[in-house]
């Protein structure tokens, strides 16, 4: 046996902890003097006053277009009165077809969603494919026997 393979029963103790700076001990991990080294410093970060001047957008649920319609793209609106005299009676009208006469223009270079709007009366029955309808022009378009799909 020789001392360098001697073992000690216990643990190696550490020194007991003491209340003015516990282990860390002289500046207690503080760093230097100054405005940082004493108590209360609580001073804020520059970038959340940068953060806090940018503006928000307002209105009930923050960036909420985007989870209601992914595209991010309302519909356009189309009165039934623009339709007079563009089709014949029995046309199935679409998104493409309304692009292709001019009467709507595509969004992005893509073709849009469109919605007809109105109480007009419609002259003739069509067939409407992929377009959106609100009650009124819905109504007008079914009196006239035309459909909306």
């Amino acid at each position: 046996m020789q001392t360098h393979t001697l073992k000690r029963n216990t643990a190696n103790r550490k020194a007991r902890q003491v209340g003015r700076g516990g282990t860390r001990g002289k500046t207690s991990g503080r760093g230097g003097k100054g405005q940082t080294a004493r108590a209360g410093n609580k001073r804020r970060p520059e970038l959340r006053d940068i953060i806090k001047k940018l503006p928000k957008r307002r209105g009930y649920g923050k960036n909420r277009a985007l989870t209601v319609n992914p595209e991010g793209l309302n519909p356009v609106t189309l009165p039934l009165a623009r339709l007079k005299g563009k089709f014949k009676a029995g046309d199935t009208i679409t998104p493409t077809v309304l692009v292709e006469k001019g009467i709507v223009s595509k969004v992005n270079g893509r073709l849009p969603r469109v919605k007809l709007v109105g109480k007009d009366a419609v002259e003739g029955s069509f067939t409407f494919q992929n377009i959106l309808a609100s009650a009124g022009a819905r109504k007008m378009i079914e009196d006239a026997g035309g459909s909306v799909a």
